[in-house]
C-alpha cells in the first residue's frame, strides 16, 4: 500500500447563512433562547445580553463524502465534517450556518472517519484542491450530487421550526434570505480583505473574502452571520416601505403597514456587535457601497416622518377647545 501524502494547509473557507424571522407571536427570552438551540447536551449554549439578547447553539457536525462544487466541471472528492450552527437575535431573527475549510490537497485515498471527526469543519480532497474553480462553483451553487451548504443550513432551520416552543404565528410575513460566501487565505502581513459582496435575485447574496491564515474560520462565520442579518433588516425594512405605499394610501393605512418595522425590528440594527475585531473594518466596505446604514437611517427616518405626520391631526384635535 502507497503510504499516504502529508495533508495540505487549509486554503479554502466555504460557508452559508440562512436567516428568517422566527415564527413565534412573542419573542424568546432567554432561557427559551437556550432551549430551542441545545443542539447538543454536552455544550451549552452561548447567551449573551449585551448589547442586545443573542443566543448562539454550539457546533454540530456533519459527515459528508462528496464532490464539491465547481465552475470548470472538474471532479473533486472531498471528506470531512461540515460544521452547522444556529444562533438567534433577540428572540425574533433566526439564523443557521453551514460552513468548513478545504484543504489545498489530500491523499489520494480515504482515510478511517476517527481522523476526520477529530479535526471539525475540515475537508479534504482527493489530490490537489482547484481552489478558484470550487470557490466560484460554491457562490454559483451546488448541482446534484455536490456538497450543499445550503441544503445542510436549511436542515438544521427547518429542525429548529418544528420546535414545540413556538406557536408559528409570525407578527408579519417576510422572506428568508441566503448569503453563500468563500474566503481565500492570505498571509498575515496582507490581512483581511472583503472582495466582493453582490445581491442578486431571490433573496441571494454572494460574498468573497480573504483571511490571514491563522483566522478561525468561525471568525469568518460570524461575519457572515452579522453581515447576512443586517441585510435581512435592511431587505424586510426597505419591502415594507413598498408595499405601505406612502404618499398613496390614505395615513393610517401606511401607519399600520410599517407598525411591524416599528415593534420589532428598528432597535436591532447593530453592525459589528459581535464580529471578530480583526474582521469589524471589512463592514467599512459596505458601509462605503452601497452604504448599509445610510440606507438603514434613510428606511428609519421615512418611518418616523410618517409616524409623525398622523400624529399632527390627533395632535390639533386634542388641543382644539370643545
Amino acid at each position: 500500500m502507497a503510504p499516504l501524502r502529508p495533508p495540505g494547509p487549509a486554503v479554502l473557507v466555504c460557508g452559508e447563512v440562512r436567516t428568517c424571522l422566527l415564527p413565534s407571536s412573542q419573542a424568546l427570552d432567554s432561557r427559551a433562547a437556550a432551549q430551542l438551540l441545545r443542539l447538543r447536551a454536552d455544550e451549552p449554549v452561548l447567551l449573551s445580553e449585551r448589547p442586545n439578547l443573542y443566543a448562539r447553539s454550539p457546533e454540530r457536525l456533519t459527515g459528508v463524502d462528496c464532490w464539491l462544487p465547481t465552475s470548470n466541471g472538474a471532479r473533486v472528492r472531498a471528506v470531512g465534517t461540515v460544521a452547522v450552527r444556529a444562533a438567534l437575535t433577540e428572540g425574533r431573527l433566526l439564523q443557521a450556518t453551514a460552513y468548513f475549510s478545504v484543504r489545498a490537497s489530500g491523499p489520494d485515498m480515504r482515510r478511517p472517519w476517527g481522523q476526520y471527526l477529530v479535526q471539525p469543519g475540515l475537508v479534504e480532497p482527493f489530490g490537489k484542491l482547484p481552489a478558484e474553480a470550487v470557490a466560484d462553483g460554491v457562490l454559483r451553487g451546488a448541482g446534484r450530487g455536490e456538497l450543499a451548504l445550503g441544503m445542510i443550513a436549511e436542515g438544521l432551520l427547518a429542525q429548529l421550526l418544528r420546535h414545540p416552543l413556538l406557536d408559528r404565528n409570525a407578527p408579519f410575513k417576510s422572506r428568508r434570505t441566503q448569503l453563500r460566501w468563500v474566503a481565500h487565505r492570505g498571509t498575515e502581513e496582507a490581512g483581511a480583505a472583503l472582495e466582493r459582496f453582490t445581491l442578486a435575485e431571490d433573496g441571494l447574496r454572494t460574498m468573497a473574502l480573504r483571511l490571514p491564515e491563522d483566522l478561525p474560520a468561525a471568525s469568518a462565520a460570524g461575519l457572515s452571520e452579522d453581515l447576512a442579518l443586517h441585510d435581512w433588516l435592511l431587505t424586510t425594512v426597505g419591502h415594507m416601505l413598498d408595499t405601505s405605499r406612502i404618499g398613496a394610501a390614505d395615513g393610517p393605512s401606511a401607519v399600520l403597514a410599517l407598525r411591524p418595522a416599528v415593534d420589532h425590528l428598528l432597535h436591532l440594527w447593530m453592525p459589528r456587535a459581535r464580529v471578530d475585531p480583526a474582521l469589524g473594518h471589512l463592514w467599512d466596505v459596505l458601509e462605503q457601497t452601497p452604504g448599509f446604514t445610510r440606507q438603514w437611517q434613510t428606511h428609519v427616518q421615512r418611518i418616523r416622518d410618517q409616524m409623525a405626520l398622523q400624529a399632527i391631526p390627533l395632535l390639533h384635535q386634542a388641543l382644539s377647545p370643545r
